[in-house]
Order: C-alpha cells, then sequence, then structure tokens
C-alpha cells in the first residue's frame, strides 16, 4: 500500500468505527469491531509516515494528506460524542481551531525566508518526538474507545441510563468520561503551545512571492 491509501484506509475505519458505536446498542460483538476500528484508525497514522520515509515515496501532497487525516480522525469522534451530548461542543471545536492554527503556522513556516524552526530541545521533544506522538495516540485511542463503548451503551437503553446516572454515587462513568476527555484536551493544547510560541515569528516575515505569481487579497 502507498501512504496516501493507508490515510484513506485510517479515515475510513474511523468513519466506520463511529458508526457501530452508533449502531451497535451494546451489542458485543459490534462493539469489539468498533473499538477494533478505532485502534486500527489511530495505529496507522504512524504507518503512512513510515512507508513515506522508507520507501522514498514523501511527497508534500502526501505529508498535507496525513494532516488532514489527523483532522478528520480527530474531529469525527469528537463531534460525533459531542452531538450525542456525552461531552461539550467546545471539544470539537477546541481541536479544529487548534489544528487551524498550528496547520496554518506550519504552512507559513515553509512559505518564508526564515524555514522551519525546531527550537530549544524540550520543545522539539513535547511536540515531534515519537514518545510524545505515541502518548498522545494512546490518550486518544483510549479517549475514543470509552466514549464509544458508553454511547453503545446509553443507545441501547437510554432511559435507564439516564436515570442510572443520575442516582447518587453511579454517575463514575461519565465522570470518567469527562476527565480522560480533559487530559486529552491538556494535552492536546500543551503540544501546540511551542508551536504557537515559535510560530510567531512567521506572521511578521516577509513573504517570498514565486515570480509571475498572481497575488490574491482576502477580505
Amino acid at each position: 500500500m502507498t501512504p496516501n491509501q493507508v490515510t484513506v484506509a485510517r479515515i475510513l475505519a474511523a468513519f466506520l468505527a463511529v458508526g457501530l458505536f452508533r449502531l451497535g446498542a451494546h451489542v458485543f460483538a459490534l462493539d469489539l469491531t468498533a473499538v477494533a476500528l478505532t485502534v486500527t484508525a489511530i495505529a496507522l497514522d504512524g504507518v503512512d509516515g513510515y512507508l513515506a520515509r522508507t520507501r522514498g515515496l514523501a511527497t508534500l501532497l502526501g505529508a498535507k494528506f496525513d494532516v488532514l487525516g489527523d483532522r478528520v480522525v480527530e474531529n469525527l469522534f469528537f463531534t460525533c460524542f459531542a452531538a450525542s451530548g456525552l461531552i461539550s461542543l467546545w471539544v470539537p471545536v477546541l481541536f479544529f481551531v487548534r489544528g487551524a492554527v498550528t496547520d496554518l503556522l506550519s504552512g507559513l513556516a515553509r512559505r518564508t525566508r526564515l524555514g522551519p524552526n525546531q527550537g530549544a530541545g524540550w520543545r522539539q521533544a513535547l511536540v515531534a518526538s515519537r514518545t510524545s506522538r505515541a502518548c498522545y495516540a494512546a490518550m486518544k485511542c483510549i479517549c475514543f474507545c470509552y466514549l464509544g463503548f458508553l454511547l453503545s451503551v446509553r443507545d441501547a437503553a437510554p432511559t435507564e441510563f439516564d436515570r442510572w446516572s443520575a442516582a447518587a454515587g453511579a454517575s463514575w462513568p461519565l465522570g470518567m468520561a469527562q476527565a480522560i476527555t480533559l487530559l486529552t484536551v491538556a494535552f492536546c493544547i500543551v503540544r501546540a503551545i511551542p508551536v504557537v510560541w515559535e510560530g510567531r515569528r512567521y506572521l511578521t516575515a516577509p513573504q517570498q512571492v514565486p515570480k509571475g505569481a498572481a497575488v490574491v487579497l482576502g477580505r
């Protein structure tokens, strides 16, 4: 498979996982399949980049498509859970804004004369190290799987689930869902801080416009 095909595969896996979580209604086989697809969608995030590097298939389009795949998967899961009422609507909004800002700064870094800034060692380790990427992927995977399973349980018996959740001392599953989501959001924001801090220089750097290229002014 090519790296772009892997990216398409993980996007499809994410869509199938969300669909099964919504349609499974606490059917164990469907829930288990949805969890497996969720893990697959997250795990394949590192496969496309590995194939691109080892097989010499890295392209600018592939790199952008990989980032697009990340954004689609993240926002797909979080939007589904927010629309279902399990988490706040601000969670997918925050992930969308965070992704838009960091992608903008990454694009400016490639277009300016300054070139990419790797920053201090700790900043580089926080943003781009394998450990950081693995921890972030694991947190998203746990968050998506737990929220998906909880959604399936609720859809199976909504009235009983609401009554049980409102009972004294029985709301810990929802509390855990909020805690896991909060930790994932917090780590997402922390990983973006160095990118935004280093990217401030690109906003004031002179832009190189190719000779003869048309300049479009946005409003």
